[in-house]
């Protein structure tokens, strides 16, 4: 199966318009397409022409650079005493929550074998750097998830470059959330106005294919992302499944010049269940391999770059059922509660300070 694409071109040149505000047919269906692919498969690629092919491979270059230095450099980057929520964090740190969730582990179970993840026996075989992106709040309960960004020495573009993609792939989600919002019978700010302020993490990770390269490898084992909706700009190495939620397990292929968005916990209680957080998993596989061969043949480099983005509701707003959604027979599964307080709760399931999940 391919996930369809919408292009938001349409949408942002009516949402630039003086003229008439309000949304013809066209363009409400677009909306209702893009609420029911979110609700039905988790994962939307969409085509944002402010997000360029370029702007992605200016990034990950970058970051393959970054990646490709020695871990005594890389270290200097590392803070867990934030629990690791900006800087970098080390391979062989995140732990896959299906790792340490015994209902994760009891599903599996039940699950035919095509459609069963790798299962991990240990911590993910990737790096990871987190630079937050956006505006904190100058008052907020939770500092140590809206903490000042850590930049490495030697990378004198680091903070455009960043900054340029972070602020470009949270402006794409802003659109699909406003989309989703008048899709699901919301105001078109129902997601938008908690989003802002929020401790929003431009979050790559590195993989190293020149060490990790046997097939079923895990770089990111199977798990759900906390945060409200995640965005990848296009890796050049493949591996990505994604679990739909009928159970049927897909290899996610992004076209050239899209991004990929997926359903995080967060929007999962706003919506009281209509959307879930979607499982997804990234392994070695036969065309990693083959990417792999076609990368020596021309001398590129074999890390393996995710240009991962966790858009997240504010620290300080409300997780709560939303409009129609608090009417919902599943909304006493979501109880309000302060999202920065959630995040922390989900953290401290394999987070002491110093482990944390994968998302």
């Amino acid at each position: 199966m391919e996930l369809p694409v919408v292009d938001l071109s349409r949408y942002l040149q009516s949402s630039n318009s003086e003229s008439d505000p309000q949304l013809g047919t066209d363009l409400l269906d677009s909306c209702r397409e893009v609420s029911r692919i979110l609700k039905e498969t988790g994962a939307l690629l969409v085509k944002d022409p402010r997000c360029s092919a370029e702007d992605n491979d200016r990034f990950i270059d970058m970051m393959e650079t970054y990646f490709s230095k020695p871990d005594e450099f890389k270290r200097l980057q590392e803070r867990p005493n934030l629990h690791y929520q900006v800087g970098v964090t080390p391979e062989g740190v995140e732990v896959p929550r299906s790792l340490v969730d015994e209902e994760m582990q009891e599903k599996f179970k039940t699950m035919p074998n095509e459609c069963k993840p790798h299962i991990p026996k240990g911590p993910d075989h990737k790096w990871r750097y987190m630079w937050r992106v956006g505006p904190r709040p100058s008052n907020t309960r939770f500092k140590e998830l809206n903490s000042e960004p850590v930049i490495p020495e030697g990378f004198p573009e680091w903070k455009e470059v960043m900054d340029s993609w972070g602020y470009k792939m949270i402006s794409a989600v802003e659109v699909v959330a406003e989309m989703a919002a008048i899709g699901f019978g919301l105001p078109k700010d129902a997601f938008t106005s908690l989003m802002k302020q929020g401790p929003h993490l431009l979050a790559p990770t590195g993989s190293d294919l020149s060490c990790y390269n046997e097939e079923g490898t895990i770089f990111a084992g199977y798990h759900y992302d906390l945060n409200f909706l995640t965005i990848h700009g296009r890796s050049r190495f493949p591996g990505l499944y994604i679990w739909l939620r009928n159970g049927e397990k897909v290899a996610v292929k992004v076209p050239v010049g899209c991004l990929l968005i997926q359903t995080g916990k967060q929007i999962e209680w706003l919506t009281a269940g209509e959307c879930i957080a979607g499982m997804h998993e990234v392994v070695v596989t036969s065309k990693t391999k083959d990417a792999i061969k076609l990368a020596k043949e021309q001398n590129r480099s074999l890390w393996r770059v995710s240009s991962t983005l966790f858009a997240h509701i504010a620290s300080d707003a409300e997780l709560k059922p939303l409009g129609r959604f608090a009417e919902s027979s599943l909304a006493s599964n979501y109880p309000a509660i302060p999202a920065g307080e959630y995040v922390e709760q989900e953290l401290s399931v394999i987070n002491l300070k110093g482990k944390k999940s994968s998302s």
